[in-house]
């Protein structure tokens, strides 16, 4: 699973955040900081962070190339 995040779209509403945070966190600065291949055990949590991020700014592929 690769995790993406189109950083124009994202306003860092954070909801990720509390989500999964193992794998996405703010930043010192408030930057949404995330990991882009994050261990297959946190898919379901980082599907429910996609489908919760309200301007649907993450997204999930099964495999990066």
């Amino acid at each position: 699973m690769h995790v993406r995040v189109d950083r124009a779209l994202c306003q860092v509403h954070a909801q990720c955040v509390f989500a999964v945070p193992e794998v996405f966190e703010l930043g010192d600065d408030d930057e949404l900081i995330y990991v882009a291949e994050p261990d297959e055990s946190f898919r379901r949590e980082v599907e429910f962070a996609a489908n919760a991020c309200p301007v649907q700014a993450i997204f999930l592929d099964e495999e990066h190339s």
